[in-house]
């Protein structure tokens, strides 16, 4: 009886001194993960602060087939939550506590394990880097008593242990930022009226694809003009294509805002007017980057052909920016229309 009571008492030194170690022992963790991704910094903010999306790119629910998610009332910016329950990889939370258009996001994530309960600080920073975004995922927390035990007599901290998952979120997150902005559609819409009518201009001369960069400067300094003269604007900015050479890749064109009448310029103004006639065109529409116009022109032409139509001679083809970087930094949000005046075919007359 005496040895086993020794065992006994030494056994439970063993597992006091065991739990104080375990106790004392630092469980405190960082896991801090950096990825430049291309792409637009509202974008970017957007897709981590709408915790509605974050089912497609989130890292630890991978394999979780059964994990069921509950959002809160609020999905969006502070105050935003939701809770997720799983028997595979347990029950957790997430709450943003605070958000900082466009640069930073401030989380608290809650994991509910058979190791017990945590609760860890996330934060996000996005920092503008020419066209690139420094996406910055961080997560710091304490490990709870079990885990530190657990932790004991593995290989890997858990900074170490999460290091690959973080990783792993980020890889989500940039293919999804991608696949967002890089979707697009292209739909000819049909033969229309385009009622035309007067409108003020600059012109200037370039390649095809460069026309992209260089009309939205242009359309400033017409728009800027107009407001600065009190002259009304109608409707959205407009491309006027004076001479466009597909085989060349060169283009004369015009950027160009319609007026609700005629507008005389000052003779030494680099901003003229012009008129376009109530024309019958073929129209176009693009939604998505504009890297996809000459697609959507080549979609034009060919409907052109397979239907028979004939392209008015002379005609000035012309694209009018419906939503553009202004509306919508997302590039697949972006609306173009493209119009090609239509002339009418000849017909045979008989003998």
């Amino acid at each position: 009886m005496k040895i086993l009571k020794y065992l006994f008492f030494l056994l439970l030194i063993i597992f006091i001194g065991a739990s104080i170690y375990i106790a004392t022992k630092d469980g405190s963790y960082q896991v801090q993960e950096q990825r430049m991704i291309a792409a637009p910094q509202e974008v970017l903010y957007d897709e981590v602060n709408d915790l509605t999306t974050w089912k497609e790119w989130e890292p630890w629910s991978n394999g979780a087939e059964d994990m069921i998610i509950n959002y809160g009332d609020k999905t969006v910016g502070e105050g935003a939550n939701y809770e997720w329950s799983s028997e595979e990889m347990g029950d957790g939370s997430l709450v943003t506590t605070k958000a900082n258009p466009h640069g930073s996001i401030e989380q608290q994530v809650t994991f509910k394990t058979t190791f017990g309960e945590s609760t860890s600080d996330i934060s996000w920073s996005f920092e503008k880097q020419n066209d690139s975004i420094l996406t910055t995922w961080t997560l710091k927390g304490d490990q709870t008593f079990l885990e530190k035990a657990a932790f004991l007599f593995e290989n890997e901290s858990m900074t170490q242990r999460l290091q690959p998952v973080f990783k792993q979120g980020l890889d989500n997150l940039e293919e999804q930022i991608r696949k967002e902005i890089e979707s697009y559609s292209i739909n000819v819409d049909g033969v229309t009226q385009h009622g035309g009518g007067y409108y003020l201009y600059i012109t200037t001369a370039s390649r095809l694809s460069q026309i992209a960069d260089k009309m939205q400067d242009m359309t400033n300094d017409v728009s800027n003009f107009m407001n600065s003269n009190n002259i009304e604007m109608t409707g959205k900015p407009f491309i006027l294509f004076n001479e466009r050479n597909e085989d060349r890749g060169t283009a004369i064109y015009s950027a160009a805002y319609f007026t609700p009448s005629e507008v005389i310029t000052p003779q030494d103004s680099q901003v003229l007017n012009g008129f376009m006639p109530n024309q019958k065109t073929l129209k176009t529409t693009l939604k998505g980057d504009y890297e996809y116009l000459q697609e959507a022109w080549d979609a034009a032409y060919q409907y052109i052909q397979e239907n028979d139509l004939v392209i008015k001679e002379e005609a000035e083809f012309f694209q009018v920016h419906v939503t553009g970087p202004k509306d919508n930094a997302n590039p697949a949000e972006w609306i173009t229309h493209l119009y090609i005046p239509l002339g009418e075919k000849e017909t045979a007359l008989d003998d």
